[in-house]
């Protein structure tokens, strides 16, 4: 079940809430107002505020408990600019932009349900299947790597070119750039 929340024009640059929102997005509720709360960053209040509204509709609206709800998606928008202007120099004008920023916050819920139990339990099972499957291919693995050195070695005694290897070009390379190669 996803929870939603909103607040609209809050008197930030959306850029720098950003900042704040990145660092909870994906966390328990919990974990995500301890962060807030010690966070030295002006962004952090209105996000605190709204993190405590979007937690209030679920309990109350929804009969959700707190314990289970996270941070499934968090963003922010840009507002509304007030445009004003500043004095300059030889009686120019500069603008201004004063920002706002639009923050959405979705929660989402972790329950554990019955088939997720069954899952984990069922996982629990086939790492013992996978662990003999495992030294099985390794044990074949290490026999074909031994078949392809042998193979290699023999090549090499026969004198015909190992897959892999590269002949030696210095001839053609003689041809190309004579200074290069130290010969004249």
């Amino acid at each position: 079940m996803e929870i939603k929340a909103q607040v609209k024009f809050v008197r930030m640059s959306p850029r720098k809430t950003r900042w704040v929102i990145d660092l909870v997005r994906g966390l328990d509720v919990g974990e995500a107002i301890n962060q807030l709360q010690f966070m030295t960053k002006a962004a952090a209040t209105p996000v605190l505020k709204l993190l405590n509204s979007g937690i209030a509709n679920a309990v109350n609206n929804f009969k959700l408990k707190k314990e289970n709800l996270y941070i499934k998606s968090i963003s922010v928008d840009g507002g509304p600019v007030l445009k004003r202007w500043r004095p300059r120099a030889f009686g120019r004008a500069a603008p201004i932009k004063k920002r706002s920023a639009h923050i959405n916050l979705v929660l989402g819920e972790r329950v554990e349900s019955r088939q997720a139990a069954e899952a984990k339990s069922a996982a629990l099972e086939k790492p013992k299947v996978v662990e003999t499957l495992k030294t099985f291919t390794r044990e074949k693995v290490k026999e074909e790597a031994h078949k392809t050195e042998t193979e290699q070695k023999k090549q090499k005694e026969s004198g015909a070119p190992v897959k892999g290897e590269t002949r030696n070009t210095r001839g053609f390379l003689k041809k190309i750039f004579p200074r290069k190669t130290g010969s004249k």
